[in-house]
């Protein structure tokens, strides 16, 4: 079984190397000290965010703060494609389900979307404490999928600016999808950007429960987005992003 998974609260974990001590320390201590009971000569990683995981084995536990013996630094590389989720706002949490399953099978970024048919509306305060939710949904995910990185959560877009958005991404290199069920072309058919140290974007568009509307879907096409269909079944909002996610992932290499 692969090592349970901490996220550090800031610092540079790269300058460490093996045989350094690392002090976890904070909520992320107190939970695996704590909470989970771990004790000397257990393993586990310890991650940045950023793409580097120590390797480590517990050394000393004293209540929230456990001293870790770093065996190995690991630095995983940056993906050539970033993969986004644009996630319409959706009733019942749907929204953050989707958000969570699409961390948990890989994606780099996630977009929420105030579309048009959202019943869900995020203003003012609850913009704020919505999108912070979100932002604990990811980390959950990240440490449930043992992953290195910590996608990012942007600020909400709407229908407008996503196709501003949309705009910029196409003109750098890189291509938007907007998932629809009447499109006549297969994701798998669909150009996708090739891998770059500068690596371009690829958005996922996924619309609410009552759809994209056509409005919208004009407004992205005329900003360079292609619409697909994933296959021949209508899924759920909760459902889509994560199925789109996973079987781009594949197509870019990353489940080889």
């Amino acid at each position: 079984m692969s090592a349970p998974v901490f996220l550090a609260d800031g610092g540079a974990l790269g300058t460490l190397g093996p045989g350094d001590v690392y002090v976890l320390d904070g909520a992320e201590g107190r939970h695996a000290g704590v909470v989970q009971r771990r004790g000397p000569g257990e393993r586990l990683d310890v991650v940045d965010g950023a793409g580097t995981r120590l390797r480590c084995v517990v050394d000393v536990v004293e209540g929230g703060e456990v001293r870790l013996r770093v065996d190995e630094v690991v630095a995983e590389p940056a993906p050539g494609v970033v993969l986004t989720l644009v996630q319409a706002l959706a009733k019942g949490d749907r929204d953050e389900l989707a958000v969570e399953a699409a961390v948990e099978v890989g994606v780099d970024a996630v977009v929420p979307w105030q579309a048009d048919r959202s019943v869900v509306v995020w203003r003012g305060q609850r913009a704020a404490k919505s999108r912070a939710k979100w932002v604990a949904t990811v980390r959950s995910a990240v440490k449930q999928a043992r992953r290195a990185c910590l996608p990012s959560v942007a600020e909400p877009v709407t229908s407008r600016q996503l196709a501003g958005r949309v705009r910029e991404v196409v003109a750098a290199g890189g291509a938007a999808v907007v998932l629809h069920e009447a499109a006549t072309t297969a994701l798998a058919d669909v150009a996708l950007p090739a891998p770059s140290s500068a690596p371009p974007a690829l958005l996922v568009v996924v619309g609410p429960e009552g759809g994209i509307s056509d409005a919208e879907v004009a407004a992205l096409e005329e900003a360079g987005a292609v619409t697909a269909r994933l296959g021949p079944h209508v899924l759920r909002t909760s459902t889509a992003g994560p199925v789109a996610v996973a079987l781009l992932s594949e197509r870019l290499g990353r489940w080889a």
